[in-house]
This record gives structure tokens, sequence and C-alpha cells, in this order.
């Protein structure tokens, strides 16, 4: 510690580890906290975090909580989605998506209170302390940032839960034994990693899946829905015009009752080693194979195939942490502009774990029944260039056949 702080914005949920975070930072640095606690739609009472933070000594007007479902839905998720990005061709990224949001809201409120320093409870082996500090630094170049779990030397469940008794931090008797996993949760998945999940060869247990049915036990009648799409975002449900977290809720329902959206994967870590998590993501999976439905129609073949050429480079800056990069910026507005005529309707089957696209309509499509079908098409396309078009493009091949025959 070589410098003076005064005072800390904490990213606090409230929890046992950043319940010990905020005593610790109080105790280490000699400093005032201010406590920040975003609702991203994780589910969980947020109300039980100010009387913790109130406990623990903090100022009422240096209690933070804010709903940020809406922001997080329209400004953060939406533009994820409208981009297909997927980590390693499978990851809808719903942790990396959230850190960007809960980093700009601590940076805010750290100039709203005059703080000099902000505060995680990422551990050192992680993205998410990536991902955080690349926004804070992103957004306050000069800000000070502090990292718990890579300065105190409280390196086990069973010392953070010595340090938080002898300095009278409640802990629930469910958090007093070793947890078998931990979670990360909001309106868009829950991620599950660690301890039950660390060997990969061995199948998730059941007790694990919070957000989803089993599958096997999902109704056995397929349900059919609508997603309506303006400019490549969702609009409506069944006809019903909802905002963007009505609608990912609204999905996050139906995905859960058919069993929608479970990811078993090994991924490569930002930090260099491979870890395995379990993701649910069943409203997102449903929104992101309507979205692709709805592209399918609207988008030229040029566009679509470079789009998913920017969407890899795309979902890796976003798992790295570098949503508030230049590069992926211009990468949003080349997306964005693919958008323009991205509207319709996408019908969907949802069936025992599966999302199926039935069904898709747009003003604006480029499909023609006229040129594609196989009867008569009455001169809207002469098939007798095609051989034209083939040996133009087989002029390369035949000459390197020559060569090489």
């Amino acid at each position: 510690m070589s410098e003076k702080i005064n005072r800390v914005v904490l990213a606090y949920s409230g929890g046992l580890d950043t319940s010990v975070i905020l005593k610790w930072l109080q105790q280490t640095y000699g400093c005032e906290v201010v406590t920040f606690t975003a609702d991203l739609g994780q589910g969980e009472e947020l109300e039980p975090a100010r009387k913790k933070a109130l406990d623990a000594g903090v100022k009422p007007e240096h209690i933070f909580i804010d709903d940020l479902r809406e922001e997080f839905v329209k400004d953060y998720v939406f533009p994820m989605m409208r981009a297909n990005a997927l980590y390693e061709g499978l990851y809808l990224l719903g942790t990396s998506i959230a850190r960007p949001l809960i980093a700009k809201r601590q940076i805010e409120i750290a100039r709203q209170v005059n703080a000099d320093a902000v505060a995680h409870g990422a551990t050192g082996k992680g993205n998410d302390q990536v991902r955080f500090e690349l926004g804070y630094y992103a957004l306050a170049p000069d800000i000070k940032v502090i990292a718990p779990w890579r300065e105190w030397d409280l390196n086990s469940r069973t010392a953070l839960i010595d340090f938080a008794e002898k300095h009278q931090i409640m802990v629930p008797k469910d958090k007093r034994g070793e947890s078998p996993f931990s979670t990360d949760a909001n309106l868009l998945h829950t991620s599950s990693e660690g301890k039950v999940l660390e060997d990969p060869w061995e199948e998730v247990p059941d007790y694990v899946y919070s957000r989803t049915a089993n599958p096997e036990d999902a109704p056995d009648q397929p349900e059919i829905i609508t997603i309506d799409f303006e400019k490549g975002d969702g609009v409506a449900l069944n006809g019903e015009a909802m905002s963007p977290a009505t609608l990912l809720a609204a999905l996050n329902d139906l995905g859960r009752t058919h069993g929608i959206g479970r990811l078993d994967l090994v991924e490569n870590r930002f930090v260099g080693m491979k870890s395995r998590g379990m993701y649910e993501t069943p409203g997102g999976t449903i929104y992101h194979l309507a979205h692709r439905g709805i592209e399918q129609l609207t988008l030229d073949r040029g566009a679509a195939h470079l789009k998913d050429e920017l969407a890899v480079r795309y979902a890796e800056l976003l798992y790295n942490g570098f949503w508030f990069s230049p590069e992926r910026e211009m990468l949003q507005a080349a997306i964005d502009h693919s958008q323009e005529k991205v509207a319709g309707t996408v019908r969907l089957k949802l069936y025992k774990g599966g999302v199926h696209v039935i069904g898709r309509k747009s003003p604006n499509s480029l499909y023609s029944e006229k040129v594609v079908t196989f009867e008569d098409d009455q001169g809207a396309y002469d098939q007798r260039d095609a051989a034209g078009f083939i040996k133009l493009n087989a002029l390369r091949l035949r000459l390197l056949g020559r060569r090489d025959r």
C-alpha cells in the first residue's frame, strides 16, 4: 500500500467475499467505503445488501443499489446479440457482457462521491479481474484500483470465515461449509464453475442446474412462439410489444420450461489456463437463434459472411474485457449498419432442450421464390448462364491441373 486512499467504491453483493472485502478495505487502507450493488436481473433480493453495508458502518448516502436491467439488455446484451457473438463457437458471453456496465457505473459513482479508488472481488486467476480493470482504466485512466484477492493473505474459505467471525460479519449457515461450486447470475445467464465441475470427464450433477428444467422432463408437447425484430433488435413476443429486459425475461421463462440453453464448456481463459464451466442461457439461446433466422432472409450473402468473420473477433474482444476499446466500437458500427434492414418475424418451436426455427418473414426479404423455384421460373433465371460462371471460376483450377498433372 504505497499511497493514501480516502474513499473507495466497492462492487458489493453483500455475500461473504465482498462483506469481508468491505471490512478489509476499512482496516487496511483506513478509508471510507462506498458500496455499489447492481441489479442485473440476478434474481436475488438486493435490499439485504443495504442493511449489511449499514451494519458495516457505510453511510446511508454512500450505499448505491441500482436497477440496471433495462440498460443492461438494451445497451449491452442486444448490441452483442446483433453481432451473433459466440466465444469459441459456443459461449453466449453472459458473464463477460455484464462487467463493462458494472465498471461504468462504478466509475460514475466514484466521480459523484469524489472517490479516488474502486475495488472489486474478482480473484487473481480469472477473467473478471481483467474485464473490470480494463473498464475502469478506459473510463478513468488515473483511477486507483484495489483487488484484494491479489493483495491479502485470506486464501481459503476457512480464512474468510475466520476473518468474518472475528469482525462480527454474519455468515449464513449454508455458507459455512465448502461450497460445491460457485455461481454468477444475471438476466442473461447463470454460470457455475469450480469444485464438483473441475473434472471435465465427470457429468455436471443435476443439482448444479438452477435456471433450466431437465430437458428429459420438459413438456412432451412443443411450444410455438414468434419474435418480431426491428433493426436487428427484438421488439415483441407472440405479437406483444415488450421492452428489451421484459422480452428477455419472458424468453427466460419459456427456456426454463423447455430445458433450453444448457452448455458444458471447457474454455480458454484470457489469463492463459483452461477452465470448465456450466452455463445456462435459456432466453439468450432462443433469442440468438431467432436473430440468425431473421438475418437469413434480410442480409446479403457478402454482408452475412463478413459479419460471421467479425463475430469471432467481436466475441474474443468482449470475452477478454475490451468492450470500451476502439476496435470493438469500430466493429459495432459495422455490425449496426448491417442491421438496418433486419426486420420481420421469426417463428420457433421449443421442445425438450431444442430451439428450431420453423418460419420467418420480412418486409425486407431478399428471398425470391420466383428465382429459386425448381418449377418454371418464367425467365427469372437463365440456367445457361451458369456454364460461363463455372468456366470462369474453374480457369485457375484448370491451369493448376495442367501444370501439376
